[in-house]
This record gives structure tokens, sequence and C-alpha cells, in this order.
């Protein structure tokens, strides 16, 4: 089975000024028709140091995959490197400057000169064309077989790209008939090393599939890859396995692939012929927004309210003054009675509530910025509420407050 190394240019890249989205989106795309990615970098706008990658990365790989620096300006160095690392010169392709000509001509512009440097191709390359912008892509074939194939940068014209005119290219050369087929499994309120020690004996001994555990933030997803010839067999493969690591994290698995936490909270909700509310003060609203950003959410969910001055709390809420006085807004009795009043206020089945101090002033010694309480008021239920201590900046705070609340919602629906 072939593998490549994927390679994006460009110096804002490097400096943080753009996010590289290319190199994900290749990687799934190759990962679909059997290819292996061996790894990815990022190099600045540096001819030298450019073609010092490609050279090394050749050593590794059966191919090299770039992304940037196509363009028509000085920086644009992606061809005259791919030239210097495989020994070739360059020469006009044609056609690609007369559909860049006749594409300024559509649009009423003048095509200046250094738009004719995109037409420049490596000597003996195959054309990759770009309906969607001036600079083709291309792929040299190495008489030894390593391969180079360079895209734009943007994703508006390597998308496409990729999808048909590249993905078909490598197909074809490398008689490609297994890919890879992934199964994702959701888990939530449950440690990383956790995992490890209840599946850790199903991880060592599986080799196809493969399985790898994935952090981000509250959740975690246990990741099932397998390599066959078609979605029938991979479902086949993946059916064992899955059965038996749900079995062991009972009670922690929420969904599988597409399903988000967010959309099993809604079919939970469905099955129960239950309705939702909210009543947000440090998540600021991202509860109902991460619920109603689910097509369909308006079947169970009612609304929200986002009391973050006091006096919203105890206006629409009803949480008494002297709670508030004597405890504080960031305490257990102010969040259970928050989640308590959003029920009664909306007339709703259950309720979710969130109050906390994200930062980055407002802490104490007793109550430090990070400091969340939630809490669920079901009916025919016990209210449950929890004390988070929470790392990070006011966004992260925020974003890990709306998902341990999800959680501990999820929870309370799947007892």
């Amino acid at each position: 089975m072939p593998n490549v190394e994927l390679i994006a240019v460009g110096t804002e890249l490097l400096l943080g000024q753009l996010a590289d989205t290319n190199t994900a989106y290749i990687a799934a795309h190759l990962a679909d028709i059997g290819i292996d990615v061996f790894a990815t970098h990022s190099v600045g706008d540096n001819r030298s140091r450019i073609s010092s990658a490609i050279t090394s990365a050749l050593a590794r790989a059966d191919g090299v995959i770039m992304t940037g620096g196509l363009g028509p300006t000085v920086d644009d160095l992606t061809k005259e490197s791919v030239c210097d690392a495989l020994g070739l010169d360059e020469v006009l392709h044609e056609p690609s400057l007369l559909r860049m000509q006749a594409m300024f001509a559509g649009i009423g512009r003048e095509m200046r000169e250094n738009n004719r440097k995109q037409a420049m191709l490596p000597r003996g390359a195959d054309v990759l064309e770009n309906p969607n912008g001036t600079a083709p892509g291309f792929i040299v074939w190495t008489a030894d077989g390593p391969f180079v194939a360079c895209m734009p940068g943007v994703p508006r014209e390597m998308k496409p790209m990729l999808e048909d005119y590249l993905r078909p290219a490598l197909c074809r050369r490398f008689a490609l008939k297994n890919s890879i087929f992934t199964r994702s499994i959701h888990c939530i309120s449950i440690a990383e090393s956790e995992i490890d020690h209840r599946i850790g004996d199903i991880f060592a001994k599986s080799e196809n599939p493969k399985i790898a555990v994935l952090a981000h933030d509250s959740r975690i997803d246990v990741k099932l890859m397998a390599k066959t010839e078609s979605y029938e067999s991979a479902q086949a493969m993946f059916a064992p396995l899955q059965r038996e690591i749900m079995e062991r994290l009972h009670g922690h698995v929420y969904g599988i692939d597409a399903t988000s936490l967010e959309s099993a909270i809604l079919d939970a909700l469905r099955a129960r012929n239950l309705r939702l509310a909210t009543a947000e003060s440090c998540t600021g609203g991202r509860i109902a927004a991460a619920v109603t950003a689910i097509p369909g959410a308006s079947d169970v969910f009612e609304g929200g309210i986002v009391a973050y001055d006091n006096r919203v709390k105890e206006q629409q809420l009803g949480v008494a003054a002297t709670i508030l006085r004597d405890d504080g807004a960031v305490s257990e009795s102010v969040v259970l009675a928050m989640a308590a009043g959003a029920r009664r206020h909306f007339a709703v089945d259950v309720a979710v509530a969130t109050t906390g101090i994200a930062g980055p002033a407002g802490g104490t010694d007793e109550k430090p910025v990070g400091t969340v309480w939630i809490a669920v008021d079901r009916q025919g239920a016990a209210p449950e509420a929890r004390c988070l201590h929470l790392r990070g900046d006011r966004q992260t705070i925020q974003a890990r407050a709306t998902t341990a609340a999800l959680a501990l919602l999820w929870r309370q629906l799947s007892a």
C-alpha cells in the first residue's frame, strides 16, 4: 500500500496567521482510497527549505503532496523548489496560459505578466486542472517511482482539484483496491487513562482494525480503522470490536460516527417525550446555541435564559435574594435554584443550568477563576449539581463548562 508525506507551504502558516485546514482534508481523502500518510510538514516561503523538505520526504515515502506556493508573486516558490529537488527545468504549458487569458478576459480584467508564471510547469508534469482559479496543479512522476503532486493552497481551489483530478490519478497509478474505513465511538465523562485501563488489552492485540484513542477537551473518541476492499467488509470487521468496547465503556458511550453529544441528547429527550430549557450565566447561551444548532431541536427545546446579572436570576428564574447574598452567585444552591427556576418558567420536564467564574478577573481564594457549578433539574428525579475547577482562558473555560453541562444532562437522561 503506497504512503505519502504532505507539505503545506506558506510563511503565514508558521507565523500562526493562517490555519492549515488542507492537510487534514487531504489526509482524510487519501485514507478513503488506501494511501497512508506517514508525516505532515509546514514550510515557509523559502526555496532552499522547500526543496530540502521535498528531497527528505521522497527519501522516505512513495510520494509527496504539496499545497500552496503556486501563486503569481515572487514569494510563490513551490514549482521552482520542485524543479530544484528533481533536477528539472520549467516549460510553458500553453493550454493553461490560454485558459488563464480567457478567464481574465471573461471578468474584464487585464492579465498581468506575473500571472504567466503560473502557467510555467516542471518539464514532463501532468497537469491538474483548476476550474476555480488561475493556478493549475501538477504531478511529476519520477523515473524511479516516487511522485510529487502540487495543488493551490486556497481550499476552494484545492478541494475540487483533489477530488476530481489528483485522487483518480493516484488510484490509476497504484491500482488501488483497498480503502481505509473508520468508525468512531464517542465517549464522555471518562478519563483517557481509564479508557486505556478498560480496553488496553484489545488495543494491544488488534492490528486490523487498528484502534486509537483521541482526546479533545471533555470528549474522547475510540477510533477503529480497517483496511479492506469494501464498506461491507469493514462493517463486519468493526462489529465484534465495537460491541466489546461499548460493553467495557458502558455508561460513557453517547454515539457512533456522526452522532454528536447534542444530537444524542435530543434523541434521548424525544425517546422519553421530554422538553428541555436552559438557564446560563457563565456559559452565556452556549448550551442553548449548541442544542439549537441541531436541525429539529424545536421538537424538544423550549427556550433558554442567559441570567448573567443577579437581578435576572431573581426576576426571571426566581432565585431567592437571600441565597445570592449568603452563598454567592457561584454556588451549589444558586445553580440548583436556576435549574428549578428554568423548569418552572418554561413549564418543561428538564432544565440544565450553569454559573461560574470564567475570568480573567473575578476570582477569589475561595472561588478562583475556573470555578463553575452545573446542575440538572428533571421532573421525577432528584436534582443533581456538580462543581468544576476548569483551567484555560475565558473562551476555553466557557467551552469546557458547556460540554460538562451537556455531559451531565446526557448522563441524567441515559440513567
